[in-house]
C-alpha cells in the first residue's frame, strides 16, 4: 500500500474471482455448473473471468484503500498484473488446483473475519449466491459481471460501472441499499426452461446508471398478441439468401415459431430461407457463418428491466463475431411494455471496443409496423 497513507482512512477491500463463471456462454452451454465446465473445455472455451477483474481493477483511479485478496486465479494472480499490485495487502486462505464454490464461501468468511469493508466479487448469478451464503449483509458488495445470465441486480453494469462503484465508495458517497439475488436453475436452463426464484439480497453500492436492475419479465395475452404482430412483421420482410441469427428471448423465438421451425427458447438458432441452419448455435458455428455466407443478420431482444441487447444470455454472439457485423444488420425487437420500461439499452460483450461500435442509436421494432427508437449505451 502506498506509504503516505495511515490505517485511519484505509479501505480493506475483499477482492475475489470465480475463475470459470462464464466460461459456458460462448460455446452455448449457458453456464458452468457440475459437468458443464468440463464440456465447456472439450469445446474450446477460454477464462472469461480473469480478463474482465482486471479490467476492473485497472479502471479503479483511487486512493486510501488496500485490497485483501483470494490466492492464485481467484484473485491475487490478477492483483499482481493490475495497476495496483501494491495495494496487496495480504492474500486470504488457500486453494487447490481446481477452484470450486466451498472456495468462494470459505475465503469470503475468511475476509469478512479480517475485516473488509466492501467485497468485491467477480462471476456471474452462482457465485453472488454464494457471497450471499458466506456474508449474508455483513458488509455491501460490488458485483463484477461475468457470468452468463447474471439476472441478479448486485452487478454492476459492466467492469467499468463497478470501478466507478468503488470509487464512489471510497470517496464517501455512494448509496448503499440492499439488492435482489436470483436463484437460476442452470439445470433447467441448459433444458430451455427458464425457473427463477428470489434467492435473497445482499447490501450493494448502488447508482442507478452504474447498477443493473433485476430482469423482469412480462407476460399476458397482450403480451402474447404484441409477439404475434411482430413476428409476422419480420417473417414478411426476410429477405432471400440472407442468414438471420435469432437471439434467446421469446420474443425473438416468436419468429422461428411463426416460420414453424424447431427452436431453442434460450439458445441461439440460425434461419435461412426459411429452413433452420443451426438449433442451439455456439461461437463457432457463427464464424462459420460468417465465412460460408455473405449476408448475416442479428435479431435480439433486451433483457426486460435491464435492457442488455448483448452480453448477458448470449454470449455465443462473441465479440469476435459482433466485430464483423454491421450496425445496420442488427434487428431489435420487443413488447411494447417492456421497452417502455426501459431508458435506454445497453451492451457488455466483454470487449470495450466491440461495446464502443456498437452504441448508438437504433430502430427498435415493437409491433407489426411500428417502431420506437431507443439509445444503446
Amino acid at each position: 500500500m502506498n506509504g503516505c497513507e495511515t490505517d485511519m482512512n484505509v479501505y480493506r477491500i475483499g477482492f475475489l474471482v470465480n475463475p470459470i463463471a462464464g466460461m459456458g456462454g460462448r460455446v452455448g452451454l449457458k453456464g458452468t455448473d457440475g459437468h458443464a465446465y468440463k464440456l465447456a473445455l472439450a469445446r474450446g472455451a477460454q477464462p472469461e473471468s480473469p480478463q474482465r477483474a482486471l479490467q476492473f481493477l485497472n479502471e479503479v483511479n483511487a486512493e486510501g484503500f488496500q485490497i485483501l485478496a483470494a490466492p492464485g486465479i481467484m484473485g491475487a494472480d490478477i492483483v499482481f498484473k493490475s495497476k495496483h499490485k501494491e495495494r496487496l495487502a495480504e492474500i486470504v486462505g488457500e486453494i487447490g488446483a481446481v477452484t470450486t464454490a466451498d472456495d468462494t464461501r470459505r475465503i469470503a468468511r475468511l475476509m469478512l473475519e479480517k475485516g473488509i469493508d466492501l467485497l468485491v466479487f467477480v462471476g456471474g448469478d452462482g457465485t453472488a449466491r454464494d457471497v450471499l451464503d458466506a456474508i449474508d449483509q455483513a458488509v455491501p458488495v460490488i458485483g463484477v459481471p461475468s457470468g452468463v445470465k447474471m439476472y441478479s441486480s448486485v452487478f454492476a453494469v459492466n467492469p467499468r460501472a463497478a470501478a466507478g462503484l468503488l470509487e464512489a465508495f471510497l470517496r464517501g458517497e455512494a448509496a448503499i441499499v440492499e439488492r435482489e439475488v436470483l436463484d437460476i436453475d442452470e439445470e433447467a436452463f441448459r433444458r430451455d426452461e427458464l425457473v427463477i426464484r428470489l434467492y435473497g439480497y445482499l447490501k450493494t453500492v448502488f447508482h442507478q446508471e452504474m447498477t443493473q436492475e433485476g430482469k423482469t419479465l412480462f407476460s399476458g395475452i397482450h403480451e402474447e398478441e404484441n409477439k404475434e404482430a411482430i413476428a409476422r412483421y419480420v417473417v414478411e420482410n426476410m429477405s432471400q439468401d440472407t442468414v438471420y441469427v435469432l437471439g434467446p428471448g421469446s420474443t425473438v423465438k416468436a419468429i422461428a415459431k411463426a416460420l414453424g421451425l424447431e427452436y431453442t427458447l434460450l439458445g441461439v438458432d440460425v434461419v435461412l430461407n426459411g429452413r433452420l441452419l443451426y438449433k442451439d448455435a455456439w461461437e463457432a458455428h457463427l464464424l462459420k457463418l460468417l465465412q460460408d455466407y455473405g449476408n448475416v443478420k442479428v435479431i435480439v431482444t433486451p433483457i426486460g428491466g435491464q435492457g442488455f441487447i448483448f452480453g448477458r444470455g448470449n454470449q455465443q454472439l462473441s465479440p469476435r463475431f459482433l466485430s464483423r457485423i454491421d450496425k445496420k444488420d442488427i434487428i431489435i425487437v420487443s413488447t411494447e411494455s417492456k421497452i417502455r420500461s426501459l431508458e435506454c439499452l445497453r451492451v457488455d460483450t466483454g470487449d470495450p471496443a466491440v461495446d464502443q461500435r456498437l452504441r448508438g442509436y437504433y430502430k427498435v421494432i415493437v409491433d407489426y409496423n411500428r417502431y420506437l427508437v431507443m439509445k444503446v449505451v
